[in-house]
C-alpha cells in the first residue's frame, strides 16, 4: 500500500501543479495497492466550509494524465455544488483507474484504507461505476463514506435524489424560458440512461413530457423501451428537434463541434462538467441563445442526499432542500440576464463569494 502527495512524484509534469495553484486545489493524492491491483487518485478541491465530500468514479481511462484531469475537474465542480446549494462541505472526488468489471472485495477495502488516511478531510460517495454495495465495504474500513445502504445507517442509493434535482433545475429553466414550468409535450432528450437517467424518465413520465433517449449501451436502451414509452435515437443527437437536451452521461459533450449543432432550447442535464471549456463554451452557448442550467448547482440532489447522513436530516428535509434547486435555478438566470454575463458565470460567482468569504476556514 503506498501513498504520496502529487507534488512527491518526479516526471508530473508543471502545468498539472500550475493548474492546481489557478484553481487553488488543496491537494492531490496518488493511491498504489499491488495486491488488489488499486490505482487511484483523491483531489481535495477546498476544504474552507468543511471536510471535503465527493464521489469515487471507477473509468477505464486512457492515461493517467485523463485521470488527473477528471478528478481535478470533478473535485472542483464539488466545490461550488456544495457552496451554491447551502452545504457545509467543501470539494473532493476520487477515481479509480479500472474497467467496473474488475472490481473486487479487497480493492474496495484497499481503497477505503486510503480514504481513512486522509483523517476526514475527505469523505467519499458512490459515482460512475460504483454501488452502494462498494460503500458498504469501504466502509468497513472507514467511517468517511455516505451513500451507504439503509441497514448500515445510510442514505442509499444517491441518483433518486440527483434525477429529482435535475428535475427541478429543469423546470425552474423552463419557467425562465417559457413563463410556466409544465414539460407537457416537451420534448426532453435524455443523454446517458443510468442510474440517474432512468430515474429522470420516470420523473419526466409523470410530467407527460415527450422522452428521447440516447446512451452507447444499446442493451441498456432497449431494456427503458420496454418499460417507457420513449423514442430511441441513436445517430447524431446534437441536431435533434428538441426542447431539452438533458447530458446525463460523462462531461464535456458541449464542445466546439455540438453547440453549433444543437437546435434546443434549454439544456438542463445531470452530468458533471458538461461544458469542454467552462470559459470559452458558456459564452458560446449564449451567441447561440441556448439556455444552460449550470450542471453543478441542478445534480446537486445526491449530495444533498448524501449529506443527511452527516446531519440526520430526514427524507423529507432532504426532498425540501432538494425542491429549493427550482428556485436557485431561476435566480440564477435572472442574475446572468441582469448582470449580462452567461450563466454559469453566475452561478460561479455566488459559490465562490461563499467558498471564500472572509473567516471562511
Amino acid at each position: 500500500m503506498k501513498i504520496c502527495n502529487i507534488q512527491e512524484i518526479p516526471g508530473i509534469e508543471k502545468n498539472v501543479l500550475e493548474y492546481m495553484q489557478e484553481k487553488q486545489h488543496e491537494k492531490v493524492v496518488f493511491c498504489s495497492d499491488e495486491s488488489s491491483n488499486l490505482k487511484a487518485i483523491i483531489a481535495i478541491h477546498n476544504t474552507n466550509l468543511g471536510p471535503a465530500l465527493g464521489g469515487t468514479r471507477m473509468w477505464n481511462y486512457s492515461s493517467i494524465s485523463e485521470a488527473i484531469q477528471d478528478v481535478l475537474r470533478l473535485s472542483r465542480g464539488m466545490t461550488y455544488k456544495a457552496a451554491i446549494t447551502g452545504l457545509n462541505l467543501g470539494g473532493g472526488k476520487a477515481v479509480i483507474i479500472g474497467d467496473s468489471k474488475d472490481k473486487t472485495p479487497e480493492m474496495m477495502n484497499a481503497f477505503g484504507k486510503f480514504v481513512e488516511s486522509q483523517c476526514g478531510q475527505y469523505i467519499t460517495a458512490e459515482d460512475v461505476g460504483m454501488t452502494t454495495k462498494d460503500m458498504e465495504l469501504i466502509f468497513q474500513e472507514t467511517n468517511h463514506v455516505v451513500g451507504k445502504p439503509f441497514e448500515l445507517g445510510g442514505s442509499g442509493d444517491p441518483s433518486v435524489i440527483t434525477a429529482y434535482g435535475t428535475l427541478m433545475g429543469m423546470k425552474g429553466s423552463a419557467k425562465y424560458k417559457w413563463g410556466h414550468d409544465s414539460l407537457k409535450d416537451k420534448k426532453v432528450l435524455i443523454q446517458g440512461v443510468g442510474n440517474v437517467g432512468k430515474n429522470l424518465i420516470k420523473l419526466l413520465n409523470d410530467e407527460e413530457a415527450i422522452i428521447y433517449v440516447n446512451d452507447v449501451n444499446e442493451d441498456k436502451v432497449k431494456e427503458i423501451a420496454k418499460n417507457y414509452n420513449v423514442n430511441i435515437l441513436s445517430d447524431n443527437i446534437y441536431n435533434a428537434e428538441v426542447d431539452i437536451y438533458a447530458p446525463c452521461a460523462l462531461g464535456g459533450t458541449l464542445n466546439d463541434e455540438t453547440i453549433p449543432q444543437l437546435k434546443c432550447s434549454i439544456i438542463a442535464g445531470a452530468a458533471n462538467n458538461q461544458l469542454a471549456q467552462e470559459y470559452i463554451h458558456d459564452e458560446m452557448l449564449a451567441r447561440y441563445n441556448v439556455l444552460y442550467a449550470p450542471d453543478f448547482l441542478i445534480n446537486a440532489g445526491g449530495l444533498i442526499n448524501v449529506y443527511s447522513e452527516l446531519k440526520g436530516y430526514s427524507h423529507d428535509q432532504v426532498m425540501l432542500k432538494t425542491e429549493k434547486i427550482y428556485n436557485t435555478t431561476i435566480e440564477i438566470l435572472n442574475k446572468s440576464e441582469k448582470d449580462n454575463i452567461s450563466t454559469q458565470k453566475a452561478a460561479l460567482q455566488i459559490a465562490k463569494e461563499r467558498v471564500f468569504q472572509k473567516n471562511s476556514a
